[in-house]
């Protein structure tokens, strides 16, 4: 006979009370490192009106996806790290899991199309205003978010449907598809493959797009005259790169397999990697660093701390 399950229990990151008490520490440090540079990121672009062209304006929708994207689950394993209570709803796993895989799905197609107008900016600039317009622009951002969620909504209500009725220990910090798959009491074979199938599209398909953008933008760098251009230009571009590939290697080494019962250590860690820790660099190596972002930030603290005198 077998119990229909209403709760899962989250293992989290670690059993050891001494490294529960450094995760919670830092990932409270870094939670409020993502908050502070993407609020700063969109403020700063919205206040000033020479940073409203198409590059801040895809920054600024990126600065608020990764926020949403980052509350749906830090705030819950820090939670569960303070009070040692691991268990979540049969209902809260189901929407945790829908936001965190339609936002994360999101974030590829986001950086997808930064590349892209930087690839536009860079390669075609005399060019760049007539095609990044305002309606092109907005049409790219709603496109982001409304295909993210086409392709992810169908499997997730499938699993959904899914009947659990033991075990119900999921090891891991959030609910994973993978992980809770192997937690049916049913068979799950064409659910994974069709999860499988989709994220090699995403994942894959926005990474040509990411590495074609970039390998432009790096041939059209290698023909600047002046040597003081290339150097500041390979800064910015190297800088991106690293975040894109810390980001899709880790999602690739992640997803890109058969779900292995249970799930395994290396799973967090490579989760960790990807959706704590490039999402703490993200702010600062694609906006706060640039300067112009700076240069506002600068005038805006000055003319905070001048009006305050």
């Amino acid at each position: 006979n077998h119990t229909t399950v209403l709760e899962f229990v989250l293992l989290g990151l670690t059993n050891s009370h001494h490294l529960e008490i450094i995760l919670f520490l830092f990932l409270m440090i870094a939670y409020f490192l993502i908050l502070l540079g993407n609020i700063t990121v969109i403020s700063i672009t919205l206040a000033n009106h020479f940073l409203q062209t198409p590059m801040y304006y895809f920054l600024r929708n990126f600065a608020l996806l990764e926020i949403t994207f980052t509350s749906t689950f830090i705030p819950s394993t820090l939670y569960s790290l303070l009070t040692k209570r691991k268990r979540i709803s049969l209902p809260g796993c189901f929407l945790q899991m829908l936001l965190f895989f339609c936002l994360g799905t999101c974030t590829f197609f986001h950086m997808a199309t930064m590349s892209f107008d930087r690839y536009v900016a860079i390669c075609h600039p005399l060019h760049y205003t007539t095609i990044m317009n305002n309606r092109f622009c907005l049409q790219l951002v709603l496109a982001c978010w409304a295909v993210s969620f086409l392709l992810m909504f169908p499997p997730t209500i499938m699993i959904v449907q899914l009947p659990f009725c033991g075990p119900n220990v999921m090891n891991h910090f959030y609910c994973d598809t993978s992980v809770l798959l192997q937690l049916s009491c049913t068979d799950t074979r064409i659910i994974e493959s069709l999860m499988l199938i989709v994220v090699i599209i995403i994942i894959f398909g926005t990474l040509i797009v990411t590495t074609v953008s970039y390998g432009c933008i790096i041939i059209t760098i290698l023909h600047i005259p002046s040597s003081t251009g290339r150097k500041k230009a390979f800064s910015t571009c190297s800088a991106h790169l690293i975040v894109v590939m810390i980001f899709y290697s880790t999602c690739i080494s992640r997803y890109i397999r058969r779900a292995q019962r249970g799930g395994q250590d290396s799973d967090k860690v490579l989760s960790f990697f990807f959706s704590v820790v490039t999402q703490m660099l993200n702010p600062y190596i694609y906006s706060l660093r640039n300067s112009r972002v700076k240069q506002a930030l600068k005038e805006s603290m000055l003319k905070a701390f001048s009006n305050s005198v």
